[in-house]
C-alpha cells in the first residue's frame, strides 16, 4: 500500500497497524487545511487496503490535538477580505467542511482506530476522539470544546460529540466551554481507559492491540459497520443485513479459518505472532 510523503504526518507501519503521529509540535498539533488533506488521503489509502488491521491515532511532542490552526483561519478571513466570492468559494466553509468529511471519513474506516490522547485534546482533536473506535488517554490529557470562547460554533464536531457522550453532555460541554482531565473524560464515555503515566499508557496501548489481533479482520470490519447503522435503517433491514453479513462470513476463508481453529483448540492464522526477522 503506497501512502505517499506527508509534511504534517509521521507514519509508522508495524505488523498491520499504522500509527499516524500529528507532527506540528509547534503549535500543538493543531490542525491546517493542508494537515486535514494529508490524514484524508492517508486515511482513503487505508480504508482500501487489506494491509492494515488499525490505524493508531496520536500526537507527537505531548500534545494529542490542540484544534483548528487560528492562524490558518486568520488567513482564510484574509482571502474572504480580498476577494469576491461565490458560496462555493467560501474560504470557511471549505476549511470547515474539509474537517466534516475527514470526521466522517475517520467514523467509517473498516479497520478498528485507536486514539491515544496526551496533552490538549481540544476542538477537532475533540472530534476525532469521538470518532475512534477506542479511546485511551493519559490521566492529565486536558479536554474542551473552546470554539465557543472564541465566537465559532463546535460545527462538524458536534454531532459527533452528541453521538458519543449524549445530548445533555455535549451542551453543557459546548455552551460552558468547560475543560477537564482524563477522569472525567472516562466518567463521561469519552474514553475507555486511562493512564496515570507514560508507561501504563504504552501498556493500555499494547492491550487493545493484542485484543485486536486476535479478531478477524473481516469480521471487525462487518461489525463496526453493521454497529454504525443503529438507529439510520429500520432494526428488521438492519438485522437482515446483519443476518446476510453473518452467512457470508461463515462460508468465507475467514470464518471457516477460525470455526476450524476454535475446533482443532488453536489459534486462527491472523492472531498468530508475526515471524521474527
Amino acid at each position: 500500500m503506497e501512502l505517499g510523503q506527508c509534511e504534517h504526518l509521521l507514519l509508522q507501519r508495524e505488523n498491520g497497524f499504522l500509527s499516524i503521529y500529528f507532527d506540528r509540535p509547534h503549535v500543538r498539533n493543531a490542525m491546517n487545511l493542508e494537515m486535514v488533506r494529508e490524514l484524508s488521503r492517508v486515511l482513503m489509502a487505508v480504508s482500501e487496503s487489506d494491509e492494515i488491521r488499525a490505524v493508531i491515532l496520536r500526537g507527537s511532542g505531548g500534545h494529542f490535538c490542540a484544534g483548528g490552526d487560528i492562524k490558518d483561519m486568520a488567513a482564510a478571513a484574509d482571502r474572504s477580505r480580498h476577494a469576491e466570492m461565490g458560496a462555493d468559494e467560501d474560504p470557511f466553509f471549505e476549511l470547515n467542511r474539509a474537517f466534516g468529511d475527514l470526521l466522517c471519513l475517520t467514523d467509517r474506516l473498516p479497520q478498528v482506530v485507536i486514539a491515544v490522547l496526551e496533552g490538549n485534546v481540544l476542538g477537532g482533536g475533540f472530534g476525532l476522539a469521538c470518532v475512534s473506535d477506542v479511546a485511551l488517554c493519559h490521566v492529565e490529557a486536558r479536554f474542551g470544546l473552546p470554539e465557543t470562547g472564541l465566537g465559532i460554533p463546535p460545527a462538524q464536531i458536534a454531532p459527533f460529540v452528541v453521538r458519543r457522550i449524549g445530548l445533555t453532555q455535549a451542551r453543557y460541554l459546548a455552551l460552558t466551554g468547560l475543560r477537564f482531565r482524563g477522569r472525567e473524560a472516562l466518567r463521561l464515555g469519552l474514553v475507555h481507559r486511562v493512564a496515570s503515566d507514560e508507561a501504563g499508557l504504552k501498556a493500555e496501548l499494547e492491550a487493545v492491540c493484542e485484543g485486536i489481533r486476535h479478531c478477524g479482520p473481516q469480521a471487525n470490519s462487518v461489525t463496526k459497520r453493521l454497529m454504525l447503522q443503529v438507529g439510520q435503517v429500520p432494526l428488521e433491514t438492519l438485522l437482515d443485513d446483519a443476518a446476510r453479513a453473518f452467512s457470508s462470513c461463515i462460508r468465507g476463508e475467514e470464518g471457516q479459518e477460525g470455526t476450524r481453529a476454535f475446533s482443532q483448540k488453536r489459534k486462527p492464522i491472523w492472531a498468530e505472532p508475526p515471524p521474527s526477522s
